[in-house]
């Protein structure tokens, strides 16, 4: 009774020549095709885009307890902080490639299945780092994050999303109420995800320069050029997997 079926599109190559920054789409509840893809080998990254090395970043937090800290860095796995980041793209050789869940928390308080939105239009500083350290700019996109598990989504203004908006200030994190199947029935709630697929597709690269000091028009030029990129990414594969003509992205 779990997830039916996880995999990973190539659509470009990617040159270990060059160190990337993955952006990550949309969050869903627990990152599921992120993790698989990027943190594992469960979908074959390594010969499907040889030469790269990826590095999944996620709350320092996690970092904290002992085993869970050791089982995360032998995946590769790093935290979503500058300092990580920058020693990856900038003292550790090339063929690096960041994935950064670029939504976060808020994010995560509006998947529901059938919902294909995403957190993007004030989301910059990834943009940012990616001019600083001359890493190209690659949109990812997983169809089917949104379905594998049910949530109640409290309106905006509701004393229920304000109570979220709190705990996530405090902690990075938002408390989501979610539920997924029983262990022996589809027909129950428990926390086991829903038998859905999720299909994660990984872009063309845009290419970057290296800026050290980019400005703000630059930032934005660039930011408009992933959004775009983005765009198009889910219009080329969505009635390959399962959506309609008329779905389209949201951008928040």
């Amino acid at each position: 009774r779990s997830i039916l079926f996880l995999q990973l599109i190539k659509t470009h190559a990617l040159l270990p020549s060059r160190n990337y920054i993955f952006g990550y789409h949309p969050h869903g509840i627990f990152c599921f095709g992120a993790f698989c893809n990027f943190g594992t080998e469960a979908t074959g990254f390594s010969k499907k885009f040889p030469g790269i090395r990826p590095h999944l970043a996620t709350l320092a937090g996690n970092f904290r307890l002992p085993l869970l800290r050791d089982y995360l860095m032998s995946g590769g796995i790093c935290p979503v902080n500058r300092n990580s980041m920058d020693y990856i793209l900038s003292r550790n050789g090339t063929g690096n490639a960041v994935v950064i869940v670029v939504g976060g928390a808020a994010e995560s308080l509006e998947c529901v299945p059938g919902k294909h939105s995403v957190t993007l239009k004030n989301r910059k500083g990834f943009v940012k780092l990616a001019l600083q350290q001359g890493a190209d700019l690659v949109p990812v996109y997983s169809f089917g994050e949104n379905e594998v598990y049910k949530q109640i989504v409290f309106e905006e203004g509701s004393w229920g999303r304000y109570l979220q908006r709190k705990f996530q200030k405090l902690m990075g994190f938002a408390p989501c109420f979610f539920h997924g199947c029983g262990i022996f029935s589809t027909n129950s709630w428990g926390l086991v995800p829903y038998c859905k697929d999720i299909n994660t597709v990984v872009g063309e690269p845009i290419t970057v320069p290296k800026i050290e000091s980019p400005s703000q028009n630059e930032v934005d030029l660039y930011h408009d050029m992933y959004v775009q990129s983005l765009l198009k990414l889910f219009d080329r594969y969505k009635l390959k997997f399962g959506l309609l003509e008329t779905d389209t992205l949201a951008l928040h």
